[in-house]
């Protein structure tokens, strides 16, 4: 695929709800025809461009893919994802939106196939998402990760069904719902997976994650960078809750779950307490590090953060 067009500086994303400055990102789009409008945009946001050369190998992957009908949408350099991924779908051609995160990893030359043939048989989804399983190939320490942590992996599922596990890595949604719902959320750093989710359900659309259909999303391959992650993703966490309070979502663990009502700081902390002695008990030991890492950074970005400090 050839890049056919590049643009630098802010884009002006006039359908977002929550809008957050001037992007500073570099965006490259891509296409086999430069002359053709796609069918489908994928936007994938990217720090470097590389990701410790994942960005390229999942370049590589798509250009496998059985469907072709589609434009590459590449956002360099945003410091918010949800910043990136609307400045993505501004200049994105295509009646439905593909969002990959820059280190997913394809599981079969068909998934851009099937997810669209699916979608496109119902005008009552709003978002889709495939299963996220381990690879064959994972080392141990993935392979533990993914088995302990919450969310990190989701069995394939043989129908459709309603779930909260469709997430950024990979999912499909019709470009005008997006448009509708007015995007993603640029104001918080974190949760921005459950807040989409929601303003698509209250739109009166469904979620979904698609059958037959899977990708393998890593959590971090090192001891060092998972202690980092885990850190880095309670600030961010708590900078959401300090701030934002009212884009708090509740998560779900299973296809099926029915999302809850927010709860109280209170509850949630005793929920989270809860949660540490039962890894103690069961000795999940990498799902009890992430737990004592995400609340050490939860508790010191609640004291020290500002607003528009990250």
């Amino acid at each position: 695929m050839k890049i056919i067009k590049t643009l630098t500086g802010n884009i002006n994303r006039p359908f977002v709800k929550y809008p957050n400055g001037e992007s500073k990102g570099k965006i490259e789009t891509h296409r086999d025809d430069p002359d053709r409008k796609p069918l489908v945009s994928i936007i994938i946001p990217t720090a470097d461009a590389t990701r410790d050369g994942l960005l390229p190998s999942l370049l590589e992957q798509l250009k496998q893919q059985t469907f072709r009908d589609f434009e590459i949408i590449v956002i360099i350099g945003d410091t918010r994802q949800g910043r990136a991924i609307n400045c993505g779908a501004q200049v994105a051609e295509g009646k439905y939106l593909v969002t990959f995160d820059d280190d997913t990893r394809l599981g079969h030359n068909d998934l851009l196939e099937k997810m669209v043939t699916q979608i496109e048989q119902y005008d009552d989804i709003g978002m889709a998402g495939v299963a996220n399983i381990i690879p064959e190939n994972a080392s141990f320490f993935v392979r533990r990760l993914m088995k302990e942590l919450p969310r990190r992996t989701s069995p394939i599922v043989i129908e459709i069904i309603d779930s909260d596990m469709a997430e950024h890595p990979c999912c499909i949604i019709p470009r005008e719902v997006f448009i509708e719902v007015g995007g993603e959320n640029e104001l918080i750093p974190r949760g921005l997976d459950p807040y989409l989710r929601r303003v698509i359900r209250t739109a009166g659309y469904r979620v979904v994650v698609l059958p037959d259909l899977y990708i393998h999303h890593l959590p971090p391959k090192t001891f060092r960078k998972f202690l980092r992650q885990f850190y880095r993703n309670g600030k961010m966490a708590a900078y959401v809750n300090k701030f934002y309070p009212e884009f708090v979502v509740e998560l779900t663990t299973k296809h099926l779950d029915q999302v809850k009502e927010k709860r109280s700081l209170t509850v949630r902390s005793f929920s989270y307490l809860y949660r540490i002695i039962k890894t103690l008990i069961t000795l999940k030991i990498f799902y009890l590090l992430s737990l004592v890492l995400y609340l050490s950074g939860f508790i010191i970005g609640y004291m020290t953060l500002k607003k528009d400090s990250v």
